[in-house]
């Protein structure tokens, strides 16, 4: 049995993440790691926040605050969201740690060893006036395309035009307003990735199984154009961690810092380190080295497609081109991108529905249940109130809620809040166990595989099963007639409960777990045998009626939420 390291894009501090970033990383690895936790297996899953870069120096200071400072309470915000979401990080951990300051120097280290480190003399805008070479997103200035005023250094925000901070019409600062900018020599790192091109198609192609979206974007960036190309790994800001040679000083990149896209996947490694120092866990470096036994592990990173290149290419360049022995990734799961009612999310206009407003609406499960069941896997999907409503309304409280209401209150009626003892099972009951038996072998494929959809799907109809036995048997008749025969039907559809609550709570654990407290199921271990779990609950048997375990979203509130979050956000 292999243990299982599962990894998901680390989302950046500069803000509360929205339900687009939620499900194109987070809640999908989260979904993978309970699932194979209740088949047994050893799981650990890391994420943590990404500290570093000018959005982050920016942000601080639009909070008025020093960005150290910012980084911790943001780091603390973004945890306890996690949390209400049920996310199940064995760890979440921070890019700015000092694990991942002494890591990241030492690959940059033993890169430089290895001769795929080179200085490069650039020319970068400097301001007199705040006495700094200024990085792209430091410098703003009007857009020679279309000439929006407001244009930053890397991108003009109005007509979405990739730009230098050089193309910029009356350039200035960011940080100060100064407009005393000129370009100067200075110095800088760049990781070469064109000298690992050929061993990183090779192990590409050997990834016969990955997602063709994961595939087709790497291949893109190796082949396309000019082919791969060296990237740099350094920047001239306050914040971050500091260029060195492992521990060495590194002569002529001081005040430099590494770029956030080279320490931040780094932080992946880092994050178990953390976990080990945080009393957590143990031997981290079993997790990450062949050579301490990660022989055995398999690697699986969940991401959104725009950072496959980085995950695909400049991280495995960073991993094979230090010739040390650690763990590369098995598996990439990409998502393609969750638009909203029409348009984009957006953080900076506060277009859709943000994680903690999404907490203080609704319960996280039924964010969970529609993000997964709707997950953006072989193409882009969209966020509509009218959806998920519906999808609300009929999955979890029609079928699901539905279902277990109308048999608990039903048996408490006829035979009191205990499974009932009487009558033998017929061909009724016999087929809906090989059903099922069925069925729980195709959603264990599909979660195998992940494939989030499909797996939401063949849950739905698991959950639809119990309820069209229910529609067909009607014990609710035949207990005017034959109680006994009523009574094994009842005892069946009670049995459902906790199987129900076992395979849904990689989706909806909040739930799951209301489920098998209400039928007083301590320990559910995963239906292996399906048959033997469906006789789990013997007569005699106690149980709660449980309270509502959906309710129903309303055409006002899906009014008024469509409202709210249409516009711009406080």
């Amino acid at each position: 049995m292999k243990r299982h390291l599962i990894t998901s894009a680390i989302p950046y501090i500069n803000g509360i993440k929205h339900l687009g970033n939620l499900v194109g990383s987070q809640l999908p690895a989260d979904l993978y790691a309970r699932y194979l936790r209740a088949r047994g297996h050893e799981v650990l899953f890391l994420c943590a926040t990404d500290e570093h870069g000018t959005p982050a120096e920016l942000a601080a200071a639009k909070a008025g605050k020093p960005v150290e400072e910012y980084c911790a309470e943001m780091h603390d915000v973004q945890a306890r969201i996690a949390e209400g979401f049920g996310l199940s990080f064995d760890h979440f951990g921070r890019s700015s740690s000092l694990q991942n300051q002494k890591l990241t120097q030492h690959f940059a280290g033993a890169l430089y060893d290895q001769g795929l480190i080179e200085e490069v003399e650039q020319r970068q805008i400097y301001s007199e006036t705040d006495g700094r070479f200024l990085p792209d997103r430091y410098v703003e200035g009007t857009c020679p395309n279309c000439g929006f005023e407001d244009a930053r250094g890397d991108q003009c925000d109005n007509c979405t035009k990739q730009l230098d901070p050089e193309d910029l019409i009356n350039p200035r600062s960011t940080v100060s307003g100064a407009t005393d900018l000129e370009m100067r020599a200075t110095k800088h790192l760049f990781l070469r990735q064109s000298q690992m091109k050929d061993k990183l198609d090779e192990w590409i192609n050997s990834k016969a199984d990955w997602p063709v979206l994961t595939t087709s974007i790497a291949k893109k960036w190796l082949h396309d154009g000019d082919g791969l190309q060296d990237r740099g790994i350094t920047r001239d800001l306050d914040w971050g961690v500091p260029v060195k040679r492992g521990d060495k000083d590194w002569p002529g990149m001081e005040g430099k810092v590494f770029y956030v896209w080279f320490d931040a996947p780094i932080e992946y490694i880092a994050c178990a380190q953390e976990w080990v120092d945080a009393g957590k866990g143990s031997d981290w470096e079993s997790w990450w080295r062949t050579d301490k036994g990660a022989d055995d592990v398999r690697y699986t990173q969940f991401m959104g497609k725009d950072n496959v290149p980085f995950h695909t290419l400049s991280f495995p360049a960073t991993i094979m081109g230090s010739n040390e022995p650690w763990k590369l990734v098995d598996y990439i799961k990409s998502f393609n991108y969750l638009t909203y009612d029409g348009g984009q999310f957006s953080t900076s206009r506060g277009r859709g529905v943000f994680m903690d407003q999404a907490l203080e609406i609704l319960p996280a499960d039924t964010w969970r249940w529609w993000l997964l069941s709707h997950a953006p896997e072989t193409s882009d999907a969209e966020f509509t109130w009218e959806n998920f409503q519906a999808s609300v309304n009929k999955d979890l409280a029609d079928v699901l809620g539905n279902f277990i209401s109308r048999i608990t209150k039903f048996c408490r009626s006829k035979f009191g809040e205990e499974v009932p003892a009487a009558g033998e099972y017929g061909p009724a009951e016999h087929a809906l166990i090989a059903d099922l038996t069925e069925k729980v072998a195709q959603y264990e494929k599909l979660m195998e595989a992940m494939e989030v959809r499909k797996s939401a799907t063949e849950l739905r109809a698991i959950w639809a099963a119990g309820n069209e036995y229910l529609q067909a048997e009607a014990p609710w008749s035949t207990f005017k007639t034959d109680p006994d025969k009523a009574a094994a039907q009842v005892r069946l559809a009670l049995n459902l409960i906790p199987l129900y609550a076992v395979l849904s709570g990689p989706f909806i654990p909040t739930a799951a777990a209301s489920m098998l407290q209400s039928m007083h199921v301590d320990d559910a271990a995963w239906p292996d045998d399906v048959p033997a779990a469906l006789g789990q609950l013997a007569p005699g048997h106690a149980f709660d009626v449980p309270e509502v375990l959906f309710t129903k979203i309303t055409d006002e509130q899906r009014e008024e939420w469509a409202e709210k979050f249409a516009g711009v956000r406080a």
